[in-house]
């Protein structure tokens, strides 16, 4: 920081001083390129004037030859050059004007529009070159088809200001050596206690909230001491407060799903036997049985959802992991729910890995339930490895190799604003077109609708291919809780991996890919 603040003051101060030298020549130079153009302006104009009064109208080359010479002579011998129509004449005779007077120039004196002037460069040296039309004295002012042109030498003037500019220039390196000496010993009293406030900062940041820095004095860097310490006074007291509020919510929502199961496992049985008895119905009393019954099978996929997460937030989750075949997996997860046949799947043999098989048929059952809720046809499953060589970490394949597992459908895909928020707890991108409703003649119907999962779970919650319970994970693909995908991102962080989008593949549809890494023991138990 010290170095950084004296670079940053020799820096400063040489702008500066460059920023003052050249605005010094800037204006040097104009000034005196002004004075000496509106002088010879001035100048050719009044020679002009009175050499052209007693001049007569047309000339011939003796005339016009003498014309130049007497303009030149009352311009101090400057080189004048004389046209009228095809004649030219230049008062000095062994002058070189073509290179000087540009065409630009004599167009625009030839248009008649008064006195015009150009600097222009020939050979490397300056030239200021003036040409004026020579106008008849009656009143409409016309051209008379006389034009002069006057060149000016700029030498003395260029050296002028070079010789300003090198003075100025001198100046620089003192001012460059008082800035760094100043930076040196502001930097000693600045750097002092922000050092002091950037070590609280980073103890702070590490979650250390009670760090605090002593105030001392009266000035900017003593209040700004003075408004860390206040504002990690009240970070420290809505930490406290927002950790309260927190468990209060956790336990809460476990302790409120955990007093429904009791009467909804009443309902849900009162409900199967009003559904059984549904046909022997007046067909609203029918309806109506139905209706209660496909609510009541939602209400409880959403409790037992609730406790999920809940677990998942108080840590209380764990993974029963064995090694497993992922391809028969898979399999099980997709015939237990009568997807076989909608799926096309890509599943090598012989890929075993140490997962919770339960907590994977979650996974794959809200990633394949989405796409075909959804997405459009083909839905396809691909299973691969990933990964490899040398130096994996220990439990992990060789190489750190990983297990991935794609579901990809061909649908629109998700939004743009679907994709940052697809995991979110009761997130749905379109609840609008969801593609499935509640019928009075039996369970969901599905039409074709567009690609955007809703991040809920499949609508059932039961076992999974070994038996056990599976919150999140469907049994017919109805609409979910707004759960499912955020139990499913959580079982894959579970097991040390992650679930990816890719929201617009360029064959069209989305794709969601489980990333898991390829763990392999020669025992079974719990991981």
């Amino acid at each position: 920081m010290r170095v950084r603040l004296v670079v940053t003051f020799v820096l400063v101060a040489l702008l500066s001083a460059v920023t003052a030298t050249a605005l010094a020549y800037r204006d040097a130079r104009t000034a005196v390129l002004q004075r000496t153009q509106n002088t010879a302006v001035d100048d050719l104009r009044e020679r002009v004037a009175a050499v052209a009064a007693g001049f007569d109208l047309p000339p011939d080359q003796r005339s016009l030859s003498r014309f130049a010479a007497e303009v030149s002579e009352g311009l101090g011998a400057r080189i004048v050059v004389a046209r009228h129509q095809d004649l030219t004449a230049v008062s000095d005779a062994y002058a070189d004007t073509e290179g000087r007077i540009t065409a630009e120039l004599r167009a625009a004196v030839r248009a008649g529009d008064g006195t015009r002037f150009q600097r222009v460069e020939w050979r490397g040296e300056p030239y200021l070159v003036v040409g004026t039309p020579v106008t008849y004295a009656d009143g409409d002012r016309r051209t008379s088809g006389l034009e002069v042109f006057a060149i000016t030498d700029l030498r003395a003037e260029r050296d002028d200001t070079e010789a300003l500019l090198d003075s100025v220039r001198e100046g620089i390196v003192p001012v460059v050596a008082v800035a760094a000496l100043l930076a040196l010993l502001a930097a000693g009293t600045v750097l002092r206690p922000v050092r002091k406030l950037g070590r609280a900062t980073r103890e702070l940041a590490a979650g250390d909230l009670g760090s605090r820095v002593a105030v001392r004095g009266h000035d900017e860097l003593a209040d700004l001491a003075r408004t860390f310490n206040e504002t990690a006074g009240a970070l420290q007291s809505s930490d406290a407060e927002l950790r309260a509020q927190e468990a209060k919510a956790r336990r809460f929502v476990a302790d409120v799903s955990h007093e429904l199961r009791t009467p909804l496992a009443a309902m849900a049985m009162v409900a199967t036997v009003l559904e059984e008895d549904a046909d022997q119905l007046p067909p609203d009393a029918a309806r109506a049985a139905r209706t209660v019954g496909a609510e009541t099978a939602r209400l409880s996929r959403l409790v037992e959802d609730l406790m999920e997460i809940s677990r998942f937030d108080a840590g209380a989750a764990r993974l029963n992991a064995s090694e497993t075949d992922l391809a028969d997996t898979v399999r099980a997860s997709l015939a237990l729910r009568g997807w076989t046949d909608r799926v096309t799947l890509d599943l090598p043999e012989g890929v075993r890995a140490v997962i919770d098989r339960r907590r994977v048929d979650v996974i794959v059952a809200n990633l394949v339930g989405n796409a075909l809720r959804h997405g459009a046809p083909p839905v396809t499953v691909t299973l691969a490895v990933v990964g490899g060589g040398a130096g994996g970490a220990p439990g992990v394949g060789e190489g750190g190799e990983r297990v991935v597992l794609e579901v990809a459908d061909r649908g629109p895909g998700l939004p743009p604003e679907a994709r940052e928020r697809v995991f979110d707890r009761f997130y749905k991108a379109d609840e609008a077109r969801t593609r499935t409703t509640a019928t009075a003649t039996g369970p969901a119907a599905t039409a074709t609708g567009p690609a955007a999962p809703d991040g809920g779970s499949a609508p059932d919650s039961g076992p999974g291919p070994d038996g056990g319970p599976g919150p999140g994970a469907g049994l017919d693909g109805g609409q979910g809780s707004g759960l499912g995908m955020a139990i499913a991102l959580e079982n894959a962080r579970l097991h040390g991996g992650t679930i990816e989008v890719e929201a617009q593949r360029p064959g069209g549809g989305a794709a969601f890919t489980l990333v898991l890494p390829l763990r392999r023991t020669d025992g079974e138990g719990e991981e």
